[in-house]
């Protein structure tokens, strides 16, 4: 079964789970009401757009000097760093520390980047316990299921699934489906295993390379766990989460926690710059940083692709698309699903491995409106869908490139082409098309299985117009 094949298997089993989309209209919903509620004045909104814009750009153009700022402050301030080309190369290195650490449990913060590695999978396999600290991850974790959205992962869930979830996997807590009541239980089962790991693995929304502090942003608390109460903690992050100075965070962390999830600022906001000190009662003894590219810095290389890394991963794209809300995000098939993984997953996999994911897109341009960092993912996802096709030598950095090529459509837009620039002979093609529109199918595969399939009219344009008295001269 090819990319294609799989993804519209995925899609139908979306279209016809009528719980999950009732889930995903409820939720998506009430966080696109609260975002508008955030941003009443549309001139400040704007104007914090492009301040946002101006600093994720301007981290990108500095990139590789920054970087180098931010390993040398880092290990000015005691903290370890390591550097990683790949998913593989990232869960050795982090695997490596805990066996020298010998650490046999961990608790872990939300980071998207370790589910770009499959960090949890490779540590399980290795006899390293791990535990979620977000109620979210833990949700998705005991459905062993991966996320279906970056800032919320249990979207897809409903109070009463997550309640059945709790009953199968704790038995001896009396059953309950209250919101409330859930969480106390979530923290009630957790908060001594949370207190007894070995060691904590976070991910970073910012990395500032001027004072060489880790910044992440949370809402629940327990991220702190992960940060604070283990004596070994390691951060995951992508290259492209540096930033300049630390007056370069606020106004990201301002757009960032509005944009998500509609709310004015987070609840924690949490900066790192060095392990536990002699004085201080608690924090690691020791602090690592695991930077991975995974295809970052060849994204770097195109002008035009290079805005895709301006994302700081707060989700408005994803909230505000009209095919994620019907699909949900499992059925992507990638670790970033929506606009933004329409737009990310087929530079960093391949046009080959990921190209189908451009058709799941309406060109509405609703995720190009709403991105606080002002990614015209529009654009970039009409780019990636022609470099999926297109078949002549560039060059693009993008791997796969003509990948989705058919010859039989190429050769019928081709067709369609010489037709339309050649006056005489679509003059003939209209005319019999016309007059013998009742040989048009009426099926035309998938795209008439919600469509009605078009046909010609009885008539053209040209003759319509010359009935009229309308002459061409």
């Amino acid at each position: 079964m090819n990319q294609t094949q799989e993804f519209h298997q995925r899609i139908d089993s979306a279209l016809h789970n009528e719980q999950l989309r009732q889930n995903f209209r409820t939720a998506m919903s009430g966080v696109m009401e609260r975002r508008a509620q955030q941003f009443p004045d549309e001139d400040q909104l704007q104007a914090l757009r492009e301040q946002a814009r101006m600093v994720r750009a301007n981290s990108l153009i500095k990139q590789p000097e920054l970087l180098e700022q931010l390993e040398k402050k880092l290990i000015e301030n005691g903290i370890q760093v390591h550097w990683a080309e790949t998913p593989e190369q990232a869960n050795a290195i982090i695997l490596e520390i805990l066996e020298a650490a010998d650490a046999k449990s961990v608790v872990k913060g939300k980071s998207m980047v370790s589910e770009e590695t499959e960090l949890n999978h490779h540590l399980e396999q290795h006899g390293i316990e791990v535990i979620e600290s977000d109620l979210g991850e833990y949700i998705i974790q005991l459905a062993k299921e991966p996320p279906s959205h970056i800032v919320m992962p249990a979207v897809h869930k409903n109070r009463f699934e997550v309640a059945e979830l709790f009953r199968e996997f704790h038995p001896d807590i009396p059953y309950t489906d209250d919101v409330d009541e859930l969480t106390q239980t979530a923290r009630q089962i957790l908060r001594t295993r949370f207190a007894n790991a070995d060691a904590g693995v976070s991910g970073v929304n910012f990395a500032v390379a001027e004072t060489g502090t880790l910044c992440l942003v949370e809402n629940e608390g327990n991220g702190r766990l992960s940060t604070t109460a283990p004596r070994l903690h390691i951060a995951i992050t992508g290259v492209e989460k540096v930033v300049e100075k630390l007056s370069d965070v606020p106004p990201l962390l301002e757009i960032l926690t509005k944009s998500a999830t509609g709310q004015p600022i987070t609840t924690y906001f949490n900066m790192i710059s060095r392990p536990r000190q002699p004085d201080e009662l608690d924090g690691p003894e020791a602090v690592h940083l695991v930077l991975l590219d995974n295809g970052r810095s060849r994204i770097r290389i195109d002008e035009q692709l290079l805005d895709t890394l301006r994302c700081i991963r707060c989700g408005a794209c994803i909230n505000h698309c009209p095919v994620y809300v019907q699909l949900g995000g499992h059925a992507y098939g990638t670790v970033y699903p929506g606009p933004i993984g329409i737009a990310l997953e087929p530079q960093r996999l391949g046009l080959d491995k990921a190209g189908t994911l451009t058709s799941a897109c309406t060109m509405c341009g609703a995720c190009g409106e709403v991105c606080p960092v002002k990614i015209p993912l529009p654009k970039l996802i009409n780019r990636l869908r022609a470099e999926a096709v297109n078949h002549e030598r560039t060059t693009t950095p993008l791997s796969g490139r003509g990948s989705l090529r058919k010859p039989s459509e190429a050769s019928i837009w081709k067709l369609w082409q010489q037709l339309n620039s050649r006056p005489r002979l679509y003059r003939l093609f209209t005319f019999f098309a016309t007059r013998l529109r009742w040989l048009t199918p009426g099926s035309l595969g998938g795209w008439t299985r919600y469509r009605t399939a078009p046909r010609p009219a009885t008539q053209s344009l040209h003759e319509l117009a010359r009935k009229e008295g309308f002459r061409h001269e």
